[in-house]
């Protein structure tokens, strides 16, 4: 009986997890490098305002809903505004730890990818801030809108004159939209589940929050989403190489010169 060892078909090399211990430290030093990078905005108080008088007009030449539309449901009740409130101080940072946490033990290649596109976009952020410091509508009174977390809490930000623990003069781009639409985006695509598009809804009520409680215009939404799509134009998820997909494609569909081989082999034994 002639004998014939058949070399195995090589699996493509698995993505292989960054270190987690690099990772960590890559990440906070990125967030305390934008935490102080905000602080280095701070000051520039008559600059920000000026700048949201041009946003609030830019806004209505652009004929865009007024912000306090949405603001107005929310005043509805206090329970509604308080969740609301409640949602813009707990959720966004969580949101996106949870997703990246997720995405490096279940999805590594997808996990750097996200990350890459959220360093850029923060980066972004962070020079946006410098160069257009900009008051949020709630400071603005042209807008007449209400501080619905001073007012109805809680609040993460305290008097503007005495808050050094954060720049509330930083309201464009709005990182709380970019990131939590970024977390949908990377849900999406991540993960094959005929539900993952209600993740889209995250973004949304992300958006009417912000709005809702005068912390952002809707222009800075625009320009995070901006800003966002430019990050995933330039960087693009990794894929198969050519060599791998060509393997692949063998595996699943031999040609028909091994088909003929497969069989004069049978024959042999």
């Amino acid at each position: 009986m002639n004998a014939r060892t058949e070399p195995s078909e090589e699996k493509p090399a698995a993505i292989a997890r960054p270190p987690i211990v690099r990772e960590l430290l890559l990440v906070a030093g990125l967030f305390l490098v934008y935490k102080f990078g905000r602080q280095l905005a701070t000051g520039h108080t008559a600059e920000a305002f000026r700048n949201a008088h041009r946003v609030w007009d830019w806004e209505r030449t652009l004929h865009l809903p007024g912000e306090g539309s949405v603001q107005s449901l929310l005043l509805h009740g206090d329970t509604l505004v308080h969740l609301a409130n409640t949602y813009y101080a707990t959720v966004h940072f969580p949101a996106t730890v949870a997703f990246l946490v997720w995405l490096y033990l279940r999805r590594p290649a997808h996990y750097v990818w996200a990350r890459r596109v959220l360093a850029v976009v923060t980066a972004t952020a962070l020079v946006v801030h410098l160069v257009f410091p900009l008051a949020p509508p709630r400071m603005l009174a042209a807008a007449g809108l209400v501080d619905t977390a001073r007012v109805y809490g809680p609040s993460v930000y305290g008097p503007p004159q005495t808050d050094h623990l954060s720049n509330q003069f930083a309201a464009m781009p709005s990182l709380h939209f970019g990131w939590a639409l970024m977390v949908a985006i990377g849900v999406i695509v991540a993960t094959r589940s005929r539900w993952r598009w209600l993740w889209l809804l995250h973004p949304l009520l992300t958006l009417l929050v912000i709005v809702g409680t005068a912390n952002h215009y809707w222009l800075d939404a625009i320009v995070a989403a901006a800003v966002l799509g430019l990050a995933l134009a330039v960087i693009h998820l990794p894929r198969r190489t050519a060599t791998t997909a060509g393997r692949v494609r063998e595996k699943a569909a031999p040609t028909r010169e091994q088909a003929d081989e497969q069989v004069l082999v049978g024959a042999g034994r």
